[in-house]
Order: C-alpha cells, then structure tokens, then sequence
C-alpha cells in the first residue's frame, strides 16, 4: 500500500519516534513533525498503515490550530507536505489534559465496574453509557512509558508542573473543548472526548502535538445520538479499538488488522476529514508518497537531492576523507562522514546503515580504511546503495601490500574499488544518476574535448 512510515534520511536528526509521528531536528528553534500512517491501539504500534491517515492527522489539526489561536497560541508554523509540518520547539509539559464530554470508553469500562474516582474527578451515580456529563470532566493522564492516570495534587507533587500551569492547562482545555464541540455540532457531530498537550515557549503556554482528530478524540454522530444513544457508533478510532475488543486471542489484543478493517478505518477517517474542514485532501494518492515527501523537502530546501556518506575506520583518516568530500560538495551533495572500525565497533554498523538503506533520497557509500579493508565488506554485505572503497595509502609499497584487501571481497558483497581521490569522487557522482548532474557531467566532457582541441591546434601552430 502507498502508504508513509518510519522517516528515514541521513540529512535530518530524528529527535524522536514516537507510535504515530516522527520529530526531527530542523534548528534550535523548529523541529519536524513528520505524521505516518501507521495506528496505535492500546499503548501498542499495529503491524498495518492506514492509507492517508497521516494526511488526515496533519490537515485537522492545522485546521484547528489556525482556528483556535484566539483561545491559546500553538506551536504550528506551516506545512511542507500533506504529512509533514513546520512547528516551533517547545518544552513539552508531560501531562495529557483528557476532557470527557459523556460517559463512554475506557471510563465507562471502569464506571459500570463501581469505579467513580478518575484522576481525582469523581463521577456521579446513576448514568448510564453514553450519558452526557452535566459539565465536562478534566481527568489527567501522565506521558510515560504507559499512560497513568493521576489527580491534579499529584501532578504538583511529583514535580509534572506547578498548580498554577495546570490550572492554566485545564482552563484553555475547558475552552478548547466548548469552542470544538459548538464548531462541531454545528457539523452534525458530536466531541465526545479529547486530549490536550502543551508546552512552554518563551515562558508561555502553547498547545502541541494534535488537536481535535481521530486519533485524539472520539466522534459521534449527533444524529445518531438522538436516535439512540445507547448504539451510536464512532466515526474515530474507536472503531479500531472496539475491533480489537472484540478479536481478541487467549485474552490478547491481535497486532495486524484485516483487510477489511483498513479500508474502513480509512473511509472513516477520511469522512471526518471532510466533515471538519468542507474540503477534501488536495493531493494526487496515486504518487509514491516517498517521491512526494522527498520532492517537498527538495522544494522547502531542507535536505538536497542526494548524498554521499563517507565512513572511514580512524580518524587518521580524515585529512584524505576531506578531500573526496571537497570534490562532492562542488556539485552540491550532502556529504555526511562517519567514523567506524568494522574490527573494533563494528557492531554499530547495523545501525548506521539503517537510515542508509531506508532513505528517502539516493546516496552512495564511501568507505575510507586501508591495510586489512573489513569496513568496506561489512558495510556493502549491509547496503542497499552502492559502496565505493577509496582506501588511503602513504605510499605505493603500502598501496602494493594492502590493496588486496580491498579489491577482493568475500561473495554477495558488491563493493568497488577506485583509489584515486578524483576518480572515485566522480564515480560516486555518477552512481547517483541524478538528471541534475548528468546535464553538468556532459558540459564537463564537452568542454574536455574543447580543451583538448584547443591545445592541439596551438601546439601546432608552434611547431
């Protein structure tokens, strides 16, 4: 399926990867949020994607961002492509603010148990599931490892944050959710419940993350509701959820939706996209969503169109390393190096290669490490780009002796070798196969040939 997961380049920090989204380093002001297609349920990541779930996530909430800037600033700044947006750096306060409109899900799993107490909000008796609370609740969770409820006096006494920034907190929540529920009525649509996040810029509280989305809050019918509250469905997550309520296997949640299940999570999701925004996704789904994210972040200058990635065993290396890259970055290529003994550590290559063998955009590989090469082996056995050796010698005895670790590799490990800086910078070049640089390469060749002209017609002029 065409569908976004984990964001992979060796051009960007990945400050973290959390179940939905991906937050990257941009500068010490601004960060990425990169939202996949992947779903989450029950504190867990689903084996599935759900196609142009992340599109959705990321269209609602800068909906709702722009919409609410009068009731509480927010850490948006644009979005450069249907998934992914521009956002300020905030100092994250680590409390989810669960506003409940009525009686359902999880609480109305523990109520109809006897449980009235909820993070310090108690519940009154006699409703039953689906009853609309008199005034909303605020219940509070903690963001661990595993979400925990906890009471406001507890938030202050563990150190989350002072009572006057819950208060606050709960105040804009309060506001959030009564502005969302009259926008949304008026949609036929019911906010059911939602959650909050906010961090601090500048001394200030702003709200993060996502506000008012499937995946964040649940939806009801308001036609629906009227009919009969006791079977109203939820055109959100719920539906995911209450799948998996219903399929467990020995006591189990199952990690992998059937087919039928993604495509109606993904109408719903959809459908409520619309009924949100009155517009429809404005891009084409039939491109390959990574040649699209690559092309926006080209376009944004964020990341350039390819790099090469040279990663020498020692830091001896690095004076011939600087070298091949002074020749790469004329043709403006991100040159990213590395350093790494597939002898000493070579246990971190697994992990370096990852954001190699995943990336967005083209690259090639350049391994840099002379006398015994295991470098290049181990690292062409790995890839999924081209390797390219350009082992240093200080000398042609060193060069006679040592070379052969480098141009015979064990089979299946598709390593070359070019010894000479300028060649195998060229090489590298060209393995890209960028159209960009083929233009350049044949004005470079025609202006040899030019040259070479040139020179024989003026040394026979003197001879």
């Amino acid at each position: 399926m065409n569908c976004l997961g984990n964001f992979y380049t060796p051009q960007m920090e990945v400050i973290h990867r959390g179940k939905v989204r991906d937050s990257v380093r941009i500068d010490e002001k601004t960060r990425m949020i990169v939202v996949s297609d992947r779903i989450s349920s029950f504190d867990n990541v689903l084996n599935n994607f759900i196609p142009q779930k992340g599109a959705v996530l990321t269209g609602i909430t800068n909906f709702w961002f722009e919409k609410t800037r009068d009731i509480v600033d927010n850490h948006y700044l644009r979005m450069v492509d249907p998934n992914i947006s521009l956002v300020k750096e905030a100092n994250p306060i680590k409390i989810e603010m669960i506003v409940r409109g009525y009686l359902t899900g999880s609480m109305w799993r523990g109520y109809k148990n006897g449980k009235r107490d909820f993070s310090g909000v108690i519940a009154p008796d006699g409703l039953n599931e689906n009853d609309r609370f008199p005034t909303p609740l605020v219940t509070p969770t903690t963001k661990e490892e595993s979400d925990r409820p906890i009471t406001p006096e507890d938030i202050v006494k563990e150190g989350w944050t002072t009572k006057e920034v819950y208060d606050k907190m709960k105040e804009i929540s309060l506001k959030l959710f009564a502005f969302g529920s009259k926008f949304l009525e008026e949609r036929g649509i019911i906010l059911v419940d939602t959650k909050y996040e906010f961090g601090i810029v500048d001394g200030e509280i702003i709200l993060i993350d996502e506000i008012h989305t499937p995946d964040s809050s649940r939806f009801w019918s308001l036609e629906d509701y009227k009919k009969d509250s006791s079977k109203v469905d939820s055109i959100d997550k719920e539906y995911v959820r209450q799948w998996l309520l219903a399929n467990k296997e020995n006591g189990e949640f199952k990690n992998v939706l059937p087919e039928s299940v993604i495509a109606e999570t993904r109408k719903r999701y959809l459908d409520i996209y619309y009924k949100i925004t009155g517009s429809k996704l404005h891009y084409d789904f039939n491109e390959d969503v990574y040649d699209r994210v690559k092309r926006n972040l080209i376009n944004e200058k964020l990341i350039k169109d390819a790099y090469v990635s040279i990663i020498m065993g020692s830091p001896r290396d690095l004076e011939h390393c600087k070298k091949i890259a002074a020749i790469l970055e004329k043709y403006d290529i991100f040159v990213d190096m590395r350093v790494t003994s597939a002898h000493k550590n070579g246990e971190r290559i697994p992990g370096i290669v990852e954001d190699y063998n995943n990336s967005l955009e083209p690259g090639v590989v350049i391994a840099v490490a002379g006398r015994s090469n295991g470098l290049g082996g181990a690292l062409a056995a790995n890839l999924s780009i081209p390797l390219i050796n350009c082992p240093p010698f200080s000398d042609k005895v060193d060069m006679m002796v040592n070379i052969n670790s480098s141009l015979v590799m064990p089979s299946n490990t598709p390593a070359s070798t070019i010894v000479d800086i300028s060649c195998a910078a060229g090489a590298v070049l060209r393995a890209l196969n960028l159209r960009r640089l083929k233009t350049v390469f044949l004005e470079e060749i025609a202006q040899t040939k030019a040259d070479l002209i040139a020179a024989d017609e003026e040394i026979r002029k003197k001879l």
